[in-house]
Formats: C-alpha cells, structure tokens, sequence
C-alpha cells in the first residue's frame, strides 16, 4: 500500500516534532515514522530523565557538604524509588505526543524506514511517498571496535537500570560519562572513568576541567587517562573484566556494569540513504545552509544526524526543526543562528561554557584579556560550602565584546545564560556590570566576573 504526503519526518524528536506541528498547522498533510517510542533521546533517553537523577544526587552532596555546619544525620538514594519517581517524566509523553499528532492530523508510523527511492520510503509492508523527507534521527553510540562491544550497556540502559550496580566502569571520558559517574557516586557507586586521551571533555575550558576532575575524584571517582580499552569479558559469576593498555601497561578492571561513554554518531544506518542519492559523511546528512541535502533536494536534515555547525544539544535541534518547517512552507529563506549557543555538563558542580574557549580566539587572532579565578572563597560558594568552583570569561580588547564564558559550580547552568543573552545581543561587558542584579544571588556574582 502506498501514500501520498506533502511532508515525511523520520524520528520523532524535538527537531522531528517541531517539523511535523509547524507544516501540519500550515495545511500540509504530514506523517511521522520513527522505530522508537515518540518523544526522542532528550525527553525519554536522555537530559530530562538524566536531570531527575542529578536532582537527586545534588541533594545527597550538598546534605553531605553541611555536615558540620548546621546539618546532622545522613540522606541516601534510594535507586528504586528514584527510578519509579524518573518514570513519571518519561512513561506517559509518548502515547501523549501519538494522541496529539493524531489529533491533529498527523498519520503516524512505527518501524524502520528505508529509502526506496528519492520520494519514497518503506515502513513495514507500507510506502510512503513524500514530496519532502525531513530526516530527524538523532544519533546513537558511536561503534567502538573492541571485543566484547556488545556486552556494554548504552546511557538508555543506564536511565532504566532497576538496581544500582556496585562497581560501574566507564568506557570513555565524554560529558555523559562525567554526568552519569557523578550521578552513580554520589548514589552509593564505585565508579571509574576509562578515557584513552591524555585529558577529557576537550570542548571546555582546560583550567576549569581540571578543576572538575579534582572535585570527581574527590567523591570517589576513580580516571585513568591515556587507557584505551581492548575487550570485554563476561565472566561465569556475572561481573565483567575489562582489559585496556595504557602508560603503565596492560591492565585489567572488574566490574559489574561497563557503560558506553565514548561519544555518538549520527543514526544513519539502515535508512538506506543510497538508494535516495543523499549524500551524508562521518558527522551526518550533508546539508546545505538552508538545511536541505546538497544531493537531493526533496530531502532535509535537522538535529543530530546533520552535518552542520550547530553542537549536537536538544536546543540546537529545536532551532533546526523551526528551520526547516519554514523552508518547506515559504521556500529556502531561513538559516539557522547558532552563534552564543551554551553547552552544560550537568555533573556536580556544573561545568558551562559559551563562545571561544582561550585556545579557540587564539586561533581567531583575537586580542583579549582573559578574567579567571577560582572562587571557593566567594560568599556563592562558602555558603554552601562549594569547595570546587570557578569562572573565566574572555573580553575582547577594544570592543569590550564578551568573547567566551566558562563557569563551574552548581548554578552554572543557569548563570551561563546572562552571558548567552550577551553575546547573541552584542551586549559588552561594561553593559553587564552597570546591571543591577539580585542579591545576594548567583548571577550577582557576574559583575565581579568582568
């Protein structure tokens, strides 16, 4: 059986999601397909679940920080509850998001789709056939090359474990390592880091990373740099070995849950791609400024399977997905603004970066005066004994532009958006220095920042 639709979207995701509700508002007749539950990584696999359970470990540190300063007794994780209580954010959206685009009009589709040809694509024992197919797949994790890769849990297995196993090993060092490392030690864990390269979450500033891999340890959190993985081994009583070279030679660690931590890539494989003639490499579906395939242009991309400048963040997808909803309905005319975009790794503190990092304007040729300074010592952080915090923003000579800002502690998070709205907005730092903030309040702190 074969339909006709004005707009095919394969992954229902937020960018998928904000494809199918913009043209079908718009009077298109739509479909969705996507082989997993409706939602997408963020809403079911990924930062919202992942948030709960970093809510949760943050109480556990900062009750554990107290002690001694108005704080007695001790609160602990229950993993179980804390689970039950994480699925009341991600059981319910995907029947709900079906219900609604059902509602709306929207035909929706489970199952594996395949390009047969440049318009047309195979679910099941059925073809669709659109006069464009929007490609919103997200990615997956990135395929490792070891022995033993099929043993290892992915960050979805993590976000459903029903028990807390005692010792986790992390292959890889990247933000979802750090996230979940973080999330498991404070909740009881044993917990390792296995990175191959000399230093982690390269993104980021190097000064305020190595001031997070200070306070990791400190809670327990055992990395071993420069230690590449070679096998995994399931063993008859059910923990698994480990085996790895690095600087001291061939070691080996036990434990009872290995945990894919070493990066995604784009989730092209089984679209059958080819056989549409669209082009796609190693970052994704190659894509032109408009967001359309440079092979065929009924096709578009948006979000983590497209290969363009925008950093592989739900945000970023969004504003991807807006994107190509306009261009099907008003024709190639918008382009996507990725410039201040911020990035988070939600470990505990919080590590935030927005703009160039230092190495980064150097590479510009940029002239700036770097401000950086460890602040355990500021009112912020000794009020709840934060002992691990800091912040670095670069300033253009000249301009006064703010260049770049990197801040870690436990509103970050939340801070790092008054220099988003900064640098989008050309707002210099003179501009954020005669603001009058909240006090005493985190993002007060940002006057003395400048």
């Amino acid at each position: 059986m074969s339909q006709d639709f004005d707009v095919i979207v394969i992954g229902v995701g937020m960018a998928g999601l904000n494809v199918a509700r913009r043209t079908r508002s718009a009077g298109k007749s739509v479909a969705v397909v996507d082989e997993l539950p409706y939602g997408g990584t963020c809403m079911l696999r990924g930062c919202d679940p992942k948030k709960v359970l970093v809510g949760a470990a943050e109480v556990i540190d900062w009750q554990r920080r107290m002690q001694g300063s108005g704080i007695v007794g001790e609160a602990h994780i229950s993993w179980r509850d804390l689970m039950q209580f994480k699925r009341t954010f991600t059981d319910s959206p995907p029947k709900m998001l079906e219900k609604n685009l059902s509602k709306n009009g929207v035909a929706t589709h489970y199952g594996q789709a395949q390009f047969i040809d440049a318009n047309a694509i195979q679910v099941g024992d059925e073809t669709l056939v659109g006069k464009n197919i929007v490609i919103a797949t997200g990615a997956k994790p990135m395929p490792l090359g070891i022995v033993g890769e099929e043993l290892l849990a992915t960050s979805t297995d993590f976000l459903e474990m029903e028990a807390l196993p005692e010792r986790i090993v992390f292959i890889g060092g990247g933000y979802i390592a750090f996230e979940f490392a973080h999330i498991a030690a404070r909740a009881g864990a044993q917990v390792k880091i296995l990175e191959m390269m000399p230093r982690s979450l390269p993104a980021f500033d190097s000064d305020l990373v190595d001031l997070l891999i200070e306070v990791s340890k400190a809670v327990g959190i055992d990395i071993q740099f420069e230690t590449r993985v070679s096998e995994v081994v399931k063993e008859s009583y059910g923990a698994f070995t480990i085996k790895a070279a690095s600087p001291n030679g061939s070691q080996s660690f036990i434990a009872d849950l290995v945990v894919h931590g070493a990066g995604r890539v784009p989730a092209v494989e089984g679209l059958q791609l080819e056989n549409a003639g669209v082009e796609y490499d190693k970052r994704g579906v190659v894509v032109n400024e408009y967001l359309q395939s440079v092979s065929n242009p009924a096709v578009y991309a948006a979000g983590d399977v497209a290969a363009t400048n925008g950093i592989p963040l739900t945000p970023v997808a969004v504003t991807e997905g807006i994107v190509v909803a306009n261009n099907i309905l008003n024709g190639n005319q918008r382009t996507a603004d990725y410039s201040g975009t911020p990035s988070v790794v939600f470990t505990i503190p919080a590590l935030a970066r927005v703009g160039f990092t230092e190495a980064e304007a150097r590479e510009q040729g940029l002239q700036f005066t770097v401000n950086h300074q460890q602040t355990s010592g500021w009112y912020s952080s000794r009020r709840t004994n934060e002992k691990h915090t800091g912040f670095k923003v670069l300033v253009e000579e000249g301009t006064d532009r703010i260049l770049g800002a990197h801040l870690l502690g436990a509103h970050a998070g939340e801070v790092i958006n008054m220099f988003v709205l900064a640098i989008r907005h050309n707002l210099t730092a003179s501009d954020l220095k005669r603001t009058i903030y909240v006090h005493p309040a985190e993002s007060s702190d940002i006057s003395y920042m400048l």
